[in-house]
């Protein structure tokens, strides 16, 4: 792993050149979204080759430990907008899995409401 002095980017590094001049991430990641490395970006980080600086520390970063879309910003000082870009390129590319949030919404969370009514009973019963 990268010792703190190698974070890849700082006051020296404008956020546009990060990302190329983009703004859009080619997916949608929400802020709490948990990020880890899969095998392929294990292997891509530690080639080295065709992935930047970014790209290898949130590489490393993830790998063994889930970490949000907002830690990750937090931790390499980016704003979230070019973290998520960032992070969306490279679950694009396979070098990243990213767990979504669940919605309670969800008809198929029954699970989950069942859950949240046994807690609000127990509150009630305080």
């Amino acid at each position: 792993m990268m010792a703190e002095r190698d974070e890849p980017t700082g006051a020296l590094v404008r956020p546009y050149a990060v990302t190329r001049g983009r703004t859009r991430p080619r997916l949608e990641i929400a802020l709490e979204a948990l990020v880890e490395t899969t095998v392929r970006g294990r292997s891509a980080g530690a080639h080295k080759g065709g992935t930047g600086r970014e790209h290898q520390y949130i590489a490393a970063l993830c790998d063994g430990r889930l970490q949000s879309l907002a830690e990750i910003a937090a931790r390499m000082q980016l704003p979230l907008g070019v973290a998520r870009v960032l992070i969306a390129d490279m679950a694009a590319d396979g070098l990243l899995a990213v767990y979504e949030p669940t919605s309670l919404d969800d008809a198929n969370d029954a699970v989950g409401t069942e859950l949240l009514e046994r807690v609000l009973s127990g509150l009630r019963r305080l």
